[in-house]
């Protein structure tokens, strides 16, 4: 039998992880110079179907935001990738380890040392991202007049997100890491039962305890377009809690609208900047759109899918956390005397996207079929050209750009892009 390091189920980890590591960042940077070059080679023409409807300098901003949206998004991939490999085939993860359980296992317990763990490395890992995230907001952002964030509020939103992902987070992870320890061989599937519960109680609670935490909600003041949107609802067999205006403003010129909430307290919330930029009936076909995902079933079918890759997620990790190979593996030495259920949580975590990012454009693919679907629904309940104006306007406003990277679209795009469905319809 071979017993060489190449023979061994550790060292073929490391390999298939640099494998599939490098060749996730040639492709994600190949995708985006393929962009950046798509984009900047059109600049200077607007399509000829929007030539009556989007000026030359809209456009041109457009490019210019996404091709500044691409060189930091080529900074963000490197530097992502430098950190994965420190945190694992470099021996970050193992350091960090090391020194908490060194110091905080022998004294309060694996619990305390293990929930340490986990609440050191969201630190660091958000004290490494803080800088381009501060970048993005203040410089990019800003120089296309989209940001309207103080610094006194991103501090002020820091601190709350801070607070209540430790408050929320520490319980979940406290109970999936008892559920791994006294669970026995099945832990899997009860740690599965308590996230997937833990995430639909959030969604019930989110849109009354959580999210007012960071911005106002108003009852929607409008009382002919409160009239429209609930004749709207009512041919489609919806009901809201409420309809409220969320003061987006404060933080971004972009604008948007959706549903939160389950059940009985679903909500419908515009944000304030999108009120301010279309027309009633073409806030009508917006909302008509997002009404066409529920009654389509799509908002069904994505929690069911999340609720069955969820499942397969936790029963992989139920596997390979017995596995000292998966360990040493990735860069750290399993612990004896003290328990290896966090290091296992946070290196699955670390690789999964790696290696689940090539299956990137069958959701993709997915999502847009779906928002043809929401699209077609919404020209029935609503107007189709309301729509197609809607989509239009909001595409200059954000400055999105109309002439995409095919392949880029292709693998990247959650909906259409600009020159297909009933945005290609707006144009005269």
């Amino acid at each position: 039998m071979d017993s060489s390091p190449a023979a061994t189920p550790a060292f073929t980890l490391s390999l298939a992880f640099a494998g599939a590591l490098l060749a996730s960042l040639a492709v994600k940077f190949w995708l985006a110079t393929r962009q950046m070059r798509h984009v900047a080679l059109h600049r200077d023409h607007v399509p000829a179907v929007f030539a009556a409807r989007i000026t030359l300098a809209a456009h041109q901003r457009a490019a210019d935001y996404t091709l500044a949206k691409g060189r930091l998004g080529i900074v963000a991939t490197a530097l992502g990738a430098a950190v994965l490999l420190g945190w694992t085939l470099l021996g970050g993860l193992d350091g960090l380890n090391v020194a908490l359980r060194d110091a905080v296992q022998p004294r309060w317990g694996d619990m305390a040392y293990q929930l340490a763990l986990l609440g050191a490395f969201a630190i660091i890992g958000g004290a490494i991202d803080l800088p381009l995230e501060l970048y993005s907001t203040f410089r990019v952002e800003q120089r296309f007049g989209f940001n309207r964030m103080t610094w006194r509020l991103y501090v002020a939103d820091l601190a709350k997100g801070v607070l209540v992902g430790a408050l929320i987070g520490l319980p979940i992870a406290a109970l999936v890491l008892w559920l791994m320890h006294a669970a026995g061989s099945l832990w899997w599937l009860w740690a599965w039962g308590a996230w997937m519960g833990f995430n639909l109680i959030l969604l019930v609670l989110y849109p009354t305890l959580i999210a007012p935490l960071f911005n106002k909600f108003e009852p929607l003041a409008d009382e002919a377009l409160s009239a429209r949107v609930q004749a709207l609802m009512q041919r489609c067999g919806f009901a809201a809690k409420g309809l409220f205006v969320m003061d987006g403003s404060r933080r971004s010129a972009h604008a948007n609208a959706y549903f939160t909430g389950l059940g009985a307290a679903k909500r419908v919330v515009f944000f304030d900047t999108l009120l301010a930029k279309l027309s009633p009936g073409e806030v009508e076909a917006v909302l008509a759109h997002e009404l066409g995902h529920f009654k389509r079933r799509h908002v069904a079918k994505r929690m069911a899918a999340m609720f069955a890759l969820s499942l397969a997620g936790f029963a992989l990790l139920g596997w390979l956390s017995g596995r000292p190979w998966f360990y040493a593996g990735l860069g750290v030495q399993p612990n004896v005397g003290a328990a290896n259920d966090a290091l296992a949580l946070l290196l699955f975590a670390l690789t999964l996207p790696v290696f689940g990012y090539f299956v990137t454009p069958l959701f993709a693919q997915l999502s847009r079929k779906h928002e043809f679907e929401a699209d077609a629904y919404a020209s029935v309940q609503a107007s189709g050209a309301d729509l197609a104006a809607a989509l239009l306007k909001l595409h200059e406003d954000n400055a999105a750009t109309l002439t995409p990277d095919p392949v880029y679209a292709r693998f990247y795009y959650s909906h259409p892009p600009a020159g297909s469905g009933w945005l290609r319809s707006a144009a005269p």
